[in-house]
């Protein structure tokens, strides 16, 4: 079916955060240096553990595809917004409007359902650490993983065939900064309660699921480490969920944030700025949370800045010369 022809248009207007032109460059400069940040920083989680083989575990296999996922999911939305305020342009158009909400909600499903799974590993790790390695295998985790993408991508698909089901009449402006579902379906001039019906239930569904799963499991594993008898075998075992119960704790206190404020307030500009949060922030601060958090990140991430210097030429030419000093020393001292 031609798009053009059910909704008779073309191209929506993302209205972003606001329309004065002295403010764009602040907005412009403020969301460049998050995304940089972003990718920068979980793209050096996913080298550490792909380079160094004391990571090559369940729990950091899991991580490498969370920090994955969050590239995705910003580079989904931020330079769109970052080219319309470049271009001084605000036109997205239907076919890219659609695709953005479909790679958006993808996204998302699939950050919680793997920050389902890492508590699932956590819960085998702590209260089945016998037999862990012997659950939490290779196909097991790839499975995992694999069924969170299948997951993800009908839910997207299921969301994104509701909305290629509407019409849109005139109204074309969107007031945020990227084609979120509730926004698209608001204007809509056709009946959707249909829509709204399956964006309720898919958000109990794929939303309060996971968060009962994450629930559960770190209710078994706190009455697993209540039955430790030493202090220090009960840090050792809270220690390695802290990093990941306050990534949870971010996504999901954020996300509630959002839908909170909605309900509260019918103001769309504090909807966007409140959404940021945990659109932009929080895949910002997952690396910062598991790198400062966590020991064997940071010596990973210490180990690759020793390879890449160690395989700089400027680096070695310089090691070469201290080499080649300290020993025409040794030879003079041994000629006197």
């Amino acid at each position: 079916m031609d798009p053009e022809n059910n909704t008779g248009i073309s191209e929506f207007h993302l209205l972003g955060f606001t329309e004065k032109p002295e403010l764009q460059p602040l907005i412009f400069g403020l969301f460049l240096s998050m995304y940089l940040i972003t990718v920068f920083g979980n793209l050096l989680i996913i080298l550490a553990v792909s380079s160094d083989s004391h990571l090559h575990t369940p729990m950091y296999f899991f991580l490498a595809n969370l920090s994955f996922v969050d590239i995705c999911f910003t580079s989904t939305t931020i330079p769109k917004m970052l080219w319309n305020i470049q271009t001084q342009s605000k036109v997205i158009t239907y076919a890219g409007c659609i695709t953005q909400m479909y790679f958006f909600i993808l996204f998302t499903g699939l950050d919680m359902f793997l920050l389902t799974v890492m508590a699932y590993d956590r819960f085998v790790a702590i209260c089945h650490p016998l037999h862990y390695t012997v659950i939490m295998n290779p196909w097991l985790c790839g499975l995992l993983v694999l069924v969170c993408w299948i997951l993800s991508v009908f839910h997207s698909l299921l969301h994104t065939s509701m909305v290629l089901r509407l019409s849109f009449c005139t109204e074309v402006e969107i007031p945020h900064f990227f084609c979120e579902l509730n926004q698209m379906i608001q204007l809509a001039c056709s009946d959707t309660f249909l829509n709204n019906m399956v964006m309720y239930f898919a958000a109990m569904l794929l939303a309060v699921g996971p968060f009962i799963g994450i629930l559960y499991s770190y209710s078994m594993i706190v009455s697993s480490i209540c039955g430790i008898s030493s202090a220090q075998g009960k840090y050792k075992a809270f220690s390695t969920c802290t990093s990941h119960l306050s990534v949870v704790s971010l996504f999901y206190c954020t996300s509630l944030g959002v839908y909170l404020s909605s309900a509260a307030t019918k103001s769309s500009h504090s909807n966007t700025v409140a959404s940021v949060m945990y659109t932009v922030v929080t895949p910002m601060l997952n690396p910062f949370i598991y790198s400062l958090r966590n020991k064997d990140i940071k010596e990973a991430l210490m180990r690759l800045m020793y390879m890449h210097k160690v395989h700089n030429p400027h680096y070695n030419s310089l090691y070469l010369s201290i080499v080649l000093k300290e020993s025409l020393r040794e030879t003079w001292r041994v000629n006197e």
